[in-house]
């Protein structure tokens, strides 16, 4: 298992980013959150196997349909053992 914390910026606020990102962790079995940052960015946490992991991160460099993704960082955190996946 790993972990990740991953920023994005763009448009990625309006955009059904949280919530395609709920979905499309679910179905790798990826945990964590989601949550939109007050400077326009959206943060996430991911955790799982690694393969997984690097999915959703890759994921995020291009979201949902109407997103349009500018940068997106990713760090290593250790792993907490969340058990689902939310929006916040």
């Amino acid at each position: 298992m790993i972990r990740k914390r991953v920023f994005v910026e763009g448009l990625v606020q309006g955009v059904y980013f949280r919530d395609t990102c709920r979905r499309t962790a679910a179905a790798q079995a990826v945990t964590g959150w989601v949550r939109n940052l007050p400077d326009g960015r959206v943060e996430a946490v991911f955790e799982g196997e690694p393969e997984a992991v690097a999915r959703m991160v890759e994921w995020t460099r291009t979201g949902p349909p109407h997103a349009r993704v500018d940068d997106v960082r990713a760090v290593d955190e250790p792993v907490e053992g969340l058990t689902d996946f939310t929006v916040r």
